[in-house]
């Protein structure tokens, strides 16, 4: 009998990366061979190109023909320490970014390219060439966690756990002492009034108004540790939804700082029996949760989990049992790493995309609605992998 494991063919696709676009329309994915570019809604192909070398982060500018690339895996396109701005209507490099050490995320707008690295942000002006407006220093910052939006730029701070909100047109730095351990994961609302953000516990979310940095809401996803994996908000800025190595996809109220409370709309009213053949009915952990422990959380002196706001739906959502890879991405500086899985994107404030990288890529889409017990409920709507799709 032959025992011996199945060598990996170098010849197979592997998705380093994948990441939204601003509005989460379309999704980017590096890969072992190139990158591709897909509509999120259906899951269509939109582009693919194969540079038989690995890209290891691809990032979109809207649906601009502008994309920023790092080169990742075994055999990468490009060296590392290197921001290449891609022109994909020319098909050619059009701007090189060199910094000194691996760069661990980029992100784009019309004005601006930054470059996170393992301690620093650095934020320069989208011209040819590239004009360094500034540096900011920050806590190890390996997953190259870092949110631009046109007004304001957020990423880690100097201390562990801390934000740094800087405000593009004047400068302005506002510090945000968000949690007590590293942060994990960041996201900001697409009016850019909202953060959000989690820890390296992975028990609360937290969210604050950028206008004052007031905390305005904190959320428990559960009482044992977790790894999120995303952070998303809706395009209302009164939806957020958060993922984890627990396989479980939240969904939260959260206030907005300048709108009226949620309220249902007609919209909101869908019937799950009007779900399509990927959904279902749902289950025990898709029931409105926000009131957990009920009449618990008005005793006082009981411990602040019984209190606290939980998801008002969740819904699971496949990781699958990726194998380790033998390669780090400019994302993971590890040896060997795991795909990243869970990533957020909010196609309407009633749908949302699900996406993780790998050999297994997936695309997964659940839709809001409501039951006919008047509950509003998480519901898997499709799925599809994507990788060889048309």
């Amino acid at each position: 009998m032959n025992t011996r494991p199945a060598i990996e063919s170098e010849s197979s696709s592997v998705a380093l990366s994948a990441s939204f676009n601003h509005d989460a329309s379309c999704f980017s994915v590096g890969l072992n061979t190139g990158f591709c570019i897909f509509n999120s809604e259906p899951c269509q192909l939109r582009v693919s190109r194969d540079f038989n070398a690995g890209i290891g982060a691809a990032q979109m500018l809207g649906k601009a023909n502008f994309i920023a690339l790092i080169g990742g895996g075994r055999q990468p396109k490009f060296p590392q320490n290197k921001v290449i701005i891609w022109d994909d209507a020319k098909q050619q490099v059009a701007i090189q970014i060199p910094v000194l050490t691996t760069v661990r995320g980029v992100r784009l707008s019309r004005t601006h390219v930054v470059v996170a690295l393992q301690n620093s942000v650095r934020v320069y002006k989208f011209k040819s060439p590239p004009e360094l407006w500034s540096v900011f220093e920050t806590a190890d910052n390996p997953l190259g966690l870092c949110c631009l939006t046109a007004t304001s730029l957020a990423f880690p701070g100097r201390t562990p756990g801390q934000v740094q909100l800087v405000e593009l047109s004047t400068g302005n730095v506002s510090i945000i002492p968000a949690h007590g351990s590293a942060l994990r994961a960041i996201d900001i609302s697409r009016d850019g009034e909202i953060l959000a953000t989690a820890s390296e516990t992975g028990t609360l979310v937290r969210v604050f108004a950028t206008s004052n940095c007031a905390r305005i809401a904190e959320l428990r996803r559960g009482v044992d540790h977790a790894t999120i994996f995303s952070l998303s908000i809706a395009p209302s800025g009164q939806l957020l939804a958060v993922t984890s190595d627990k396989s479980t996809l939240h969904i939260f109220d959260i206030p907005h700082p300048s709108k009226p409370p949620r309220t249902e709309t007609p919209t909101l009213n869908r019937r799950l029996t009007t779900m399509g053949s990927g959904g279902g009915s749902p289950g025990p952990s898709d029931v409105d949760t926000s009131q957990k422990w009920g009449i618990l959380g008005r005793i006082p002196l009981l411990p602040r989990v019984f209190s606290d706001v939980y998801s008002f739906a969740s819904a699971h959502f496949e990781i699958g049992d990726e194998p380790l890879y033998g390669s780090s991405t400019p994302l993971n500086s590890e040896a060997a790493f795991r795909p990243p899985k869970g990533i957020l994107g909010w196609t309407s404030d009633h749908s949302i995309i699900v996406i993780g990288a790998g050999r297994d890529g997936r695309w997964e889409k659940f839709v809001i609605a409501e039951g006919e017990d008047g509950r509003r409920y998480c519901v898997r709507d499709g799925w599809k992998r994507y990788l060889g799709a048309n």
